[in-house]
């Protein structure tokens, strides 16, 4: 109703090159650095919002890519809208990441601004005044997470899915301060995914070949399990087998389970399962999935260094003892037992 006040809307962008760097802009006069973003028109969306400003602001024709962060700022609140008796509510987008040229192209139409730079996200946060910055920090948690974060006056909810400091969690859960829905929310998440190890009969392993993300390191056939549906790691280790390989084959025993962790980002669980040997015939039958693979081949594990991440050819090297000696299923951590 025209006599009720709303809060005021902004969208924030988190623009990102192809380097991890975070776009900061220098306002006129004697402002703090800021992030991208302003005031959302009466009739946009956030994203509308968003692209608009990044065009007249930066020249920049980009789409506001995925929500990271939600921050609802009280009328009181330090850092917020500027408008009396108006809460505030930011949204904070993915931009990006930018590819090079356009980055270098950035221009600066004459107005507000009179600096962009590129920083690493520590000293984007680091140069970012107090109300900005703790939004920057949780949004770059949410985007290394796959997740989102819930902050209220810049500070995470409790039950913010990211951007709550770990210690935090820990402390509220001990008090039981979460309630059973921000308790499941807040958890630490973990990727799955499972793999089938095939050899042929000289003993070489078969690698197939991303055509996404960095094609220049080979994997073991498989993929991540959808948990969501209710799928276990054999069922998805037989589909993805199937879908990348156009090859229906029972997996045979669990070989490995891996463990993986780097910090800020979820933990990665990988089931390693034995395919068996593939023959002549079977190998033949191969047909590969296009849109994931560009090629597969049988590679000694001698030869697997240099195609291989270091992490992978020490789980690949463990299950190929396991099946030697006939041990496991093994516990890896990175790899290593």
């Amino acid at each position: 109703m025209p006599d009720r006040p709303s809060p005021l809307v902004a969208a924030t962008g988190v623009v990102l090159d192809t380097r991890g760097r975070v776009l900061v802009l220098t306002p006129s006069g004697a402002a703090d650095p800021e992030l991208p973003g302003g005031t959302v028109g009466e009739t946009e969306t956030p994203e509308e919002g968003l692209a608009r400003v990044l065009k007249e602001e930066l020249d920049l024709a980009l789409p506001a890519g995925r929500l990271l962060a939600v921050d609802s700022r009280s009328p009181g609140a330090t850092g917020g809208s500027g408008a009396p008796g108006r809460s505030f509510v930011v949204h904070v987008h993915l931009v990006g990441p930018v590819p090079p040229q356009q980055a270098d192209a950035i221009s600066l139409p004459a107005g507000s601004l009179t600096g962009a730079c590129w920083l690493p996200p520590e000293e984007a946060c680091a140069a970012l005044p107090a109300p900005v910055a703790p939004r920057l920090r949780a949004a770059l948690a949410a985007l290394h997470t796959g997740s989102f974060a819930h902050l209220v006056d810049g500070v995470p909810h409790p039950g913010s899915p990211a951007g709550l400091d770990p210690a935090r969690r820990v402390a509220l859960e001990h008090a039981g301060a979460l309630d059973p829905a921000s308790h499941r929310a807040s958890r630490p998440k973990a990727v799955t995914a499972a793999s089938v190890l095939f050899t042929d009969p000289d003993g070489r392993v078969l690698l197939v070949q991303p055509a996404y993300g960095r094609s220049d390191r080979w994997n073991l056939p498989g993929g991540g399990i959808d948990s969501d549906l209710g799928e276990i790691p054999r069922a998805a280790a037989r589909r993805e087998v199937h879908e990348e390989l156009g090859l229906d084959l029972a997996p045979g025993r669990l070989l490995a389970v891996n463990w993986s962790h780097k910090a800020g980002r979820p933990a990665r669980i990988r089931f390693l399962y034995d395919g068996g040997v593939l023959d002549a015939p079977a190998l033949a039958r191969i047909r590969l999935d296009e849109t994931e693979l560009l090629q597969w081949r049988a590679v000694a594990p001698a030869d697997l260094r240099g195609l291989v991440k270091p992490a992978l050819r020490r789980q690949i090297t463990a299950c190929l003892t396991a099946l030697a000696t006939g041990t496991g299923p093994l516990e890896l951590h990175a790899g290593r037992p």
